[in-house]
């Protein structure tokens, strides 16, 4: 293993404090979903990092395929759900429009890159993960 890149980062006071990076690209004030405060949350955050690692990843697979693409838009839904329990887990749904492409393209790049994102390596077996390309159901 070698690793390229190690992000760091500190949160103060949980879902209703602050958060930063070391480097003081991301400072953002933190609010609980639903809360109407100032900040972002957890999730919104996790919805970005998602949508920009698997936009790379579709990406890179169509360079690799040798595919053109146009522009690679990826809209993501983070849910932060509960179980019966009062727990809590998340399931995520990632809308890939995919331009220059036709669906059956489309279908292919997005199920390729869920293979190759290293978000979508990360939720494998522990998030539900929904994918659609070109608003074409694929196979996660």
């Amino acid at each position: 293993m070698k690793t390229l890149y190690t992000a760091h980062a500190t949160a103060i006071a949980g879902r209703a404090g602050h958060a930063e990076t070391d480097d003081k690209k991301i400072s953002v004030d933190m609010s609980p979903p639903g809360s109407n405060g100032p900040g972002t949350n957890p999730e919104q955050l996790f919805a970005c990092g998602y949508g920009a690692c698997f936009g790379s990843a579709v990406m890179a697979v169509a360079k690799k395929k040798q595919v053109t693409v146009g522009e690679v838009k990826i809209q993501v839904d983070v849910n932060l759900n509960q179980d019966d329990d009062g727990g809590y887990f998340l399931s995520a749904t990632l809308n890939a429009t995919i331009g220059g492409v036709d669906d059956a393209t489309a279908k292919d790049l997005v199920e390729t890159a869920h293979h190759v994102c290293p978000y979508s390596k990360a939720t494998r077996g522990n998030i539900e993960v929904t994918l659609n390309a070109n608003g074409q159901k694929a196979t996660a």
